[in-house]
């Protein structure tokens, strides 16, 4: 029987020949991963169900990458669990400090994900492995805990809407975008509990980064996860990073789908996320006069070498509005050095930007970046709920790297071709 790509890689794992959407199954996982936030307390369901060793000492990856450097007591106890239990356990992929970076970028730059593999994560945002060819998708801690104790997961297999993306994109539009505009097209349930597949001429010119863009954000939809069959591109990516040999699944040309969106990409502009939703979408040349505090670039999302190289085209000879403050947050240490090489972060330095060290850092309203009362931000990151990036009578508008940089020079709200 025809199956999509989500419901092969999930029946491998779960050993049997076919699945189909809403199936319980209970499948192997080839990666159960946390971070600082989540892996406290997973750690403490792993030992309350009296557990003494994790199933797979390189199948469970830990990620010190929210609130790093630690930015008080509670957070340092929060790494200093996660670190003792790393070494308890001698897991072989724990990543702290000069090792770190966002974990949902630093996992595939060390090719420990890979095409077909199922990737089950104590962060919403793993769903961005997707890009990849993987079924990856987050889960709570309660249930991680109980994943690095037994290397399985319940599953209901999800059914998957089909998204066709054709036609030309338009200058300084990317994965970021073309997400945005999907959110916005759908709606933050619009995929509730769904595989979104995402296809197309257009998703095949994409270069990784945009992808993982858009896996990232699938969740804003209500994914389950987002996923993108593998291609010259994505195995050329794995290829430099690992010599393991992927597992290569496709869907099948007569599989059943909940839905079919075909998107035309042409007239599509950047987007922005209006505040307090990522489905709250405008076209740049529709936002008005808005002006801003803060500039965040970074984030699982958007905080790739090439975002930072998209960003710096803008900033390259310019200074940033007087009063505001732009913030880069690469993504990863080897991101931070390559930007270096390249003259990236001088750029950013002339411009008057502040450089942080890889981590997630204000995303989340974590630190360097809490937005104060009645501020405005603009942020490549990927939610813009009330409060997310501080105060809760702040406001976060989402965009690419291309406005988040001309915002910064502008003092407002607006796209490249308005400089």
């Amino acid at each position: 029987m025809s199956m999509t790509i989500t419901e092969k890689i999930l029946a491998v794992h779960a050993g049997r020949d076919h699945v189909s959407p809403g199936d319980m199954i209970e499948a192997k996982v080839d990666m159960a991963l946390a971070n600082d936030v989540t892996a406290p307390l997973a750690i403490k369901v792993f030992r309350e169900i009296g557990m003494e060793k994790v199933f797979d000492t390189g199948k469970v990856t830990l990620v010190a990458d929210h609130f790093v450097p630690n930015k008080d007591i509670a957070s340092a106890e929060q790494v200093k669990i996660v670190r003792e239990f790393a070494r308890q356990q001698g897991l072989k992929n724990y990543f702290e400090g000069g090792e770190s970076g966002i974990e949902h970028i630093i996992l595939p730059e060390k090719g420990l994900v890979l095409p077909g593999q199922l990737i089950i994560g104590a962060d919403s945002h793993t769903c961005t492995y997707g890009a990849l060819g993987a079924f990856s998708t987050g889960v709570g801690s309660t249930d991680l805990g109980a994943i690095m104790a037994t290397g399985e997961v319940w599953l209901k297999v999800p059914p998957t809407i089909l998204l066709r993306y054709e036609g030309s994109l338009q200058p300084h539009v990317g994965g970021k975008d073309l997400i945005l505009h999907t959110i916005g097209l759908m709606g933050v349930e619009g995929a509730l509990y769904c595989a979104m597949e995402f296809t197309g001429g257009v998703i095949s010119r994409l270069p990784m980064y945009q992808r993982f863009t858009m896996s990232n954000m699938a969740i804003e939809a209500g994914g389950k996860n987002g996923i993108m069959e593998p291609d010259e591109t994505t195995l050329a990516y794995v290829a430099e990073r690992t010599s393991l040999e992927p597992d290569i699944f496709r869907s099948d040309p007569d599989a059943e789908h909940e839905r079919v969106i075909d998107i035309k990409v042409d007239g599509i502009e950047p987007q922005v996320a209006f505040p307090h939703l990522p489905s709250n979408v405008r076209p740049v040349s529709e936002v008005g006069d808005i002006p801003i505090d803060q500039v965040v670039i970074g984030s699982c999302t958007n905080g790739w070498l090439e975002d930072l190289r998209d960003a710096a085209r803008i900033l390259k000879g310019r200074k940033i509005s007087p009063g505001l403050r732009l913030i880069i947050m690469p993504g990863s240490p080897l991101i931070y050095k390559l930007a270096m090489r390249e003259g990236i972060l001088e750029t950013f330095l002339d411009a008057g930007a502040v450089i942080g060290p890889p981590c997630c850092g204000p995303c989340l309203g974590g630190h360097m970046g809490v937005l104060a009362s009645g501020e405005i931000a603009v942020a490549t990151t990927n939610r813009n709920f009330v409060g997310r990036m501080g105060h809760p009578e702040s406001e976060v508008y989402l965009a690419n790297p291309f406005v988040a940089a001309a915002s910064a020079v502008m003092g407002r709200v607006g796209g490249p071709d308005q400089l």
